[in-house]
């Protein structure tokens, strides 16, 4: 059981993030923030907003850098905006009855952050003394992050530093959490101590960009399910049936508190930016995928531009607005996620309703069901290009949704 319990409001909650520098074409937080009604009307219950710190101009990649090369933690990206456009924004959002969480980098800054100067000793540093670009094991290679340095979080005295620049914001801004960067990267007892020393200002709901279960016990309220998006990003290609996702379902890579949650997405910053976009990942199934990840235990994102279908990968260091189009999706994602709101069954973690996967006689259709107090949700989805017939007519890459 975590030693902080999930903030009431996060319990049939939804989450939405927000790419500022391509989400008008202005890309600040006041034209960002004249979308809010639209996405309260879509049934957003939380904005995560991707880093809106300076970016480092020393060693910066393309014209504009990443977000991820903060230069100041306590700032704001004049590009974007001031502090006080972001207060109003956040204010305007609980208006609305949505909450803000900040993207949060604690492994790495710019290499012209202050700290760079002032606190050299809290860098890592390579057999010569001399602070190194950040080196990360992704796995399969060595990735050379030349625009940022790592923070080394031997040196106690980065801690309450760090900290302190976390408490900052939900002073200053009034935000309601964080989703924290290669979350993993960071040893979890910092994320603990700052959790605790958060609480007390208000509580808060905090995103772990990782899958280690441990880190639910007193830091994280959610995880990344990457595991969910890769069995959907297969079936879409007919690379995966309904026996792959079962599989995911009835025997899990690793096991989770029975109150975590996990976020469930078909596509982020990451996934868009470097790996492809929805129409290429997905094509005519995209809006299948989208209804297992939202009804399948979890909460579900929504990443700028979904509503409008991303059919295009947004550049990173560079500015390259979203065409927003027609919002073709928009209606389609606002039932998804009032179900969302409004369902039991559908709740985050431990209040939610099991799975209840149910004989469909067809590995090409997948069917489930959530119950709970009395109430049921029962989830059709053909898996396939071709028609199915099971219980109904199920048309290529359709799906029926039933509720009492």
């Amino acid at each position: 059981m975590s030693l902080f319990p999930h903030v009431d409001w996060s319990r049939n909650a939804s989450i939405y993030e927000v790419n500022v520098r391509q989400y008008t074409p202005e890309g600040t937080l006041t034209a960002m923030a004249a979308h809010l009604p639209r996405l309260q009307k879509m049934g957003v219950s939380i904005l995560w907003f991707m880093p809106i710190q300076p970016i480092g101009q020393l060693k910066r990649k393309g014209g504009l850098g990443s977000y991820y090369a903060i230069a100041d933690h306590t700032a704001v990206n004049p590009e974007f905006g001031t502090m006080a456009d972001f207060r109003a924004l956040v204010q305007q959002a609980h208006a609305l009855g949505m909450k803000v969480i900040l993207d949060w980098v604690a492994n790495h800054t710019a290499w012209d952050h202050v700290w760079t100067r002032q606190h050299p000793e809290w860098y890592l540093k390579n057999e010569q003394g001399e602070i190194h670009s950040y080196l990360y094991d992704n796995g399969t290679e060595i990735e050379d992050w030349s625009d940022v340095c790592g923070l080394d979080y031997k040196n106690p005295s980065l801690w309450p530093a760090m900290t302190q620049a976390m408490l900052h914001w939900l002073r200053e801004a009034d935000i309601d959490g964080f989703r924290c960067d290669v979350a993993g990267l960071v040893p979890t007892p910092f994320w603990e101590q700052a959790r605790a020393q958060m609480e007390p200002v208000k509580p808060v709901f905090m995103l772990a960009e990782w899958a280690d279960p441990g880190l639910h016990a007193k830091a994280f309220d959610m995880t990344y399910d990457w595991s969910l998006y890769e069995v959907l990003k297969k079936i879409a290609t007919g690379q995966a049936d309904a026996r792959d996702l079962r599989h995911y379902l009835e025997q899990p890579d690793k096991v989770y508190p029975a109150d975590a949650y996990r976020m469930t997405f078909t596509a982020n910053h990451d996934t868009n930016s470097w790996h492809g976009h929805d129409a290429a990942h997905y094509g005519d199934a995209f809006r299948a995928m989208a209804v297992l990840a939202a009804t399948l235990p979890g909460m579900p994102l929504v990443y700028s531009g979904q509503e409008s279908g991303l059919n295009k990968q947004l550049q990173f260091f560079e500015k390259d607005a979203i065409d927003w189009g027609g919002f073709q999706h928009a209606d389609f994602y606002a039932g998804l996620l009032q179900l969302k709101k409004t369902h039991p069954a559908l709740r985050n973690g431990a209040a939610g309703g099991a799975v209840e996967i149910l004989e469909s006689g067809h590995h090409g259709v997948f069917r489930f069901q959530r119950q709970r107090d009395g109430r049921r949700v029962r989830v059709t989805v053909n898996l396939t290009g071709q028609a199915q017939q099971v219980e109904v007519a199920l048309a290529p890459w359709a799906y029926e949704i039933v509720t009492t």
